[in-house]
């Protein structure tokens, strides 16, 4: 980074750490998803409190622990935790989200303080997660029946889902502390499953994919959340491109570095000269959707990808910059007038809502901008 690069990274890094501190003190024990005239609403009703971002506030909490070491943050990390705690209860609930629940939560509490009930409940969750793998097409299975019905068979039991690369490193992390190789071979069945079927040989990739839960054959792949069948949802592009790479992290097989390298040259060569991301590369001109979260998410993986290919680094930690820098110009709310950082999220582009603020978009920002100003933490 340049001297001016760096001044902006410590001013934006300085924003961030005296807007959550407000934002904190006002949230208490919420567990947020998005903002109600800008103030956080609250997923942690027994009836919400298994959604699968659920575990992104507290990922924010330790990301301000780490940060600042102040006792409140981890303090309410702690509370959130224990509210999720109760889905281990709910056993129809329980997903392939596993990681996206434990790693910000439990998983993130043990690793910064020893925490002991974190430990267990990670295990607990890597367990189930690893459960939900089928050998016959070696996939973790994505939802449970009565999910999305309305998009193809009567049952989803063969369905899988590229966002599920990102909750592969709970299955690493198992097999890591306890010495038991079960779990990372379940995510490594899964990341070479993903290598064959999810992505394209242009370097984009598909986001549902159906698979035979009887013989493992390739069924046919769906649209999801993106334009259509056959676009390129960005967000997905950004699991994808992240998901790989951490599976090259853990593992150092370099089949999922070069699966990520795809994704990434792919996604950079895609980004438009605004730097802000539109929902799916392959949508129409209008209406002109963005999804600040994409940006925010493939943030991360490219600037792990360009310590993890030197020989590229400068493309990768440049369209980052890039990016992240749009984000601050345009797309980001440092006031305290909102909970929110991040505007212009979008979850999916045939939603009736777009442009909104998504718990997500902020704890990736928030991770992005805290690697530039040198934080070791590793969520994932």
């Amino acid at each position: 980074m340049t001297a001016n690069d760096r001044e902006w990274v410590d001013k934006t890094k300085k924003l961030i750490l005296e807007k959550e501190s407000l934002v904190a003190d006002r949230t208490g024990d919420k567990i947020p998803y998005t903002t109600v005239n800008g103030i956080f609403d609250d997923k942690s009703d027994v009836r919400d409190i298994n959604w699968w971002t659920n575990g992104f506030y507290g990922g924010m909490l330790w990301l301000m622990f780490k940060e600042t070491g102040d006792e409140k943050y981890a303090r309410m990390a702690k509370n959130i935790a224990d509210k999720i705690s109760v889905c281990f209860d709910r056993y129809y609930q329980l997903d392939h989200d596993m990681g996206f629940l434990w790693l910000p939560t439990d998983v993130a509490s043990y690793r910064l303080t020893g925490d002991e009930n974190g430990r267990r409940r990670g295990l607990h969750a890597a367990n189930i997660l690893a459960g939900r793998f089928n050998p016959a097409g070696n996939y973790i299975r994505a939802w449970n029946d009565g999910i999305g019905k309305e998009n193809g068979p009567t049952s989803n039991v063969g369905w899988c889902i590229i966002d599920c690369l990102m909750n592969l490193p709970l299955l690493y992390w198992a097999s890591k502390e306890t010495g038991d190789p079960r779990f990372k071979h379940v995510a490594m069945l899964h990341a070479d499953m993903a290598i064959k079927n999810f992505l394209r040989e242009d370097g984009s990739v598909n986001h549902i994919v159906e698979i035979n839960p009887e013989t493992g054959e390739f069924v046919q792949s769906f649209g999801g959340q993106g334009y259509g069948l056959g676009s390129s949802w960005t967000r997905g592009q950004s699991w994808a491109l992240y998901g790989f790479l951490l599976s090259y992290l853990y593992t150092g097989e370099k089949r999922y570095l070069k699966a990520s390298e795809k994704v990434a040259d792919y996604f950079v060569s895609c980004i438009p000269e605004s730097g802000l991301i539109p929902v799916d590369f392959r949508q129409p001109k209008e209406p002109a959707y963005e999804d600040s979260t994409a940006a925010a998410i493939a943030s991360c993986g490219l600037l792990e990808l360009a310590k993890a290919n030197p020989s590229n680094a400068s493309k990768y930690e440049e369209a980052a910059l890039k990016m992240l820098k749009a984000l601050t110009e345009k797309r980001c709310n440092f006031t305290d007038k909102t909970d929110n950082i991040l505007e212009y999220c979008t979850a999916s582009y045939h939603a009736n809502d777009h442009h909104f603020a998504i718990i997500y978009g902020d704890f990736f920002f928030m991770e992005a901008i805290f690697k530039l100003a040198g934080s070791d933490f590793k969520v994932w």
